[in-house]
């Protein structure tokens, strides 16, 4: 889909194809002594998940098509199982002291930032029309990610893994 984006070449910074990923919990600056211990309470809490079949599905933009800051790819499919998941990894960050996210759960992939209004209408014109591009998916794990900033953008690195249902193969 972000490639099909691209070739309206608007004035959007994309986001590099390795770091496209859903947020369940953005959580800023963490002590890296609690590291480990939050790791190890999302695992507990994850140990009732199993994996969920997921769907990339649809284009879109926030806060919306008038005025994207933001554009963004959809995830359909099994939606409660997601949210679910990410009530209970938001519960475990409040036991934390991080505060309750104020914002309602919307799953995506944010595919890029626009920063301009070059070319950008013709891509708009398609986002509301809408890709027929879908992909199918079953997420078993999720990561906790340490994010650089950096000019370029953010580059994520993985501290831990969590996986669905039981096990780990955090590092």
């Amino acid at each position: 889909m972000q490639q099909d984006l691209r070739k309206f070449k608007a004035d959007v910074r994309w986001v590099a194809v390795p770091s496209i990923h859903l947020t369940l919990k953005f959580l800023g600056e963490v002590e890296p002594a609690l590291i480990q211990n939050l790791f190890e309470s999302l695992e507990k809490v994850s140990v009732s998940e199993g994996s969920l079949a997921l769907r990339l599905h649809g284009l879109g933009c926030f806060p919306n098509v008038r005025n994207p800051r933001v554009i963004w790819c959809g995830i359909d499919g099994d939606i409660d199982g997601l949210a679910r998941l990410q009530q209970k990894v938001e519960a475990v960050c409040q036991e934390f002291g991080f505060a309750l996210e104020d914002r309602q759960f919307r799953p995506h992939l944010t595919l890029g930032r626009v920063n301009g209004k070059r070319n950008l209408q013709p891509l708009l014109d398609c986002i509301k029309i809408g890709s027929e591009k879908e992909c199918s998916f079953n997420a078993d794990h999720y990561n906790m990610y340490r994010s650089t900033l950096k000019p370029q953008g953010a580059v994520y690195s993985v501290l831990k893994t969590i996986t669905l249902g039981g096990g780990n193969q955090g590092r």
